[in-house]
């Protein structure tokens, strides 16, 4: 990972999921930035800026809950390893995926830091809307994964 989490950040969590699917077809899934909002209910739109495929430093939009965000990617190494940066009003994060393959299936890790002024002074609030966030966003994953492998064995 070229930028790894903050550890001594306000707010931080880590989570695992292991996904029926070969890690090829978790990672066409994960790094569609565009069709984010097929599969995780919370996303609105997702755009990456200017043309090309995913690549370290592209920017892209998106929005959730009711914000906009504005990040950039950090780390894509194939099938391996998905990162991006993130700022929002008074609030940064880095958010990161690790992707290993056990036999025909997928493990799924995710780690998020966020910073700053708001997850500084609403650190309990923030935790518990990070956890389960991202407890929602990897079955989303899970559901997108072993949909797309099924789809593609018919």
């Amino acid at each position: 990972m070229k930028r790894e989490v903050n550890p001594k950040a306000p707010v931080i969590e880590r989570k695992e999921i292991e996904i029926k699917a070969p890690v090829e077809s978790v990672w066409k899934v994960l790094t569609d930035i565009k069709r984010w909002p097929e599969w995780q209910e919370n996303v609105k739109s997702a755009k990456l800026k200017g043309k090309g495929e995913v690549a370290e430093g592209r920017e892209f939009v998106w929005k959730a809950g009711g914000l906009s965000f504005h990040s950039q990617l950090h780390t894509v190494e194939p099938q391996q390893a998905f990162g991006r940066t993130g700022k929002i009003m008074g609030a940064f994060a880095i958010h990161n995926w690790t992707l290993s393959e056990k036999k025909d299936n997928t493990i799924v890790t995710v780690e998020e830091s966020l910073e700053g002024f708001f997850p500084s002074l609403m650190k309990k609030s923030f935790q518990k809307n990070l956890s389960a966030g991202m407890e929602k966003s990897l079955k989303e994953l899970k559901q997108a994964s072993e949909g797309s492998t099924n789809k593609s064995n018919s």
